[in-house]
């Protein structure tokens, strides 16, 4: 099968573990995309598998026009630095650090500077311009997860992938934080695939894929909550 031309990633017969069993996916490019699916349904190894964190045992992952599957540690270590963003279900926030360092430490890290403008423009789309100097301890969870956000788009990736990232927040706080990832995939054409188990997250997306028996099982466009429920 053929790569979609212009897509932020494509999967084609991903099988991995007895957990995925065939898998073809296409992440369209400047889109909120959901992969939606129960507990145990392989949601959580198939963005590891887009993200180069697994490998499959067999098919193939492109990040955009270029295949990744087969590239050595190495190459996937610069892929995942340079062009892949994460967000996790549990925020890996570091408590000593403020706010502004948890959001800088991973381009830091990798020997990047960020202009000041572009770190200005992300801080402010995630409204978090007022608690720069703040410790993760004085955060709500919520907040907690847009620094994780912030973190993940300072390095202005490919394509962002979010494991449950609403999974800890109740449901005020789970539609503040997608609202702003809506945002900020509508203003700048910020690519997201994020995983879920709950049809309220995932009807926050452009496009759902249902993921069930390790297979992609249904697609919803302009998802609600009932018709995510329904292709579930």
């Amino acid at each position: 099968m053929s790569v979609a031309v212009g897509a932020a990633a494509s999967v084609r017969g991903v099988v991995r573990a007895r957990v995925l069993r065939g898998v073809d996916l296409d992440v369209p490019a400047g889109r909120l995309t959901a992969v939606v699916g129960r507990p145990e349904a392989g949601k959580t190894t198939l963005l590891n598998c887009v993200g180069g964190l697994e490998r499959p045992d067999r098919g193939t992952v492109h990040i955009g026009a270029d295949r990744i599957t087969g590239l050595g540690d190495s190459a996937l270590t610069r892929l995942r630095r340079d062009r892949i963003g994460f967000v996790f279900a549990t925020c890996s926030l570091f408590p000593t650090l403020s706010v502004e360092q948890n959001i800088r430490i991973g381009a830091e890290l990798a020997g990047r500077r960020t202009e000041k403008q572009w770190f200005t423009t992300v801080v402010e789309l995630l409204g978090l311009s007022l608690l720069l100097r703040t410790r993760p301890s004085a955060l709500t969870a919520e907040q907690r997860q847009r620094v994780a956000c912030a973190r993940a788009f300072l390095n202005r990736p490919d394509l962002v992938l979010a494991d449950e990232p609403a999974g800890e927040l109740d449901r005020m706080e789970a539609a503040a934080l997608l609202g702003f990832l809506r945002m900020w995939v509508r203003k700048l054409g910020q690519s997201v695939l994020l995983a879920t188990r709950d049809p309220f997250v995932a009807a926050h997306a452009d496009r759902v894929f249902v993921l069930a028996q390790g297979r992609i099982t249904g697609e919803v466009e302009r998802p609600t909550v009932e018709s995510v429920m329904a292709a579930m």
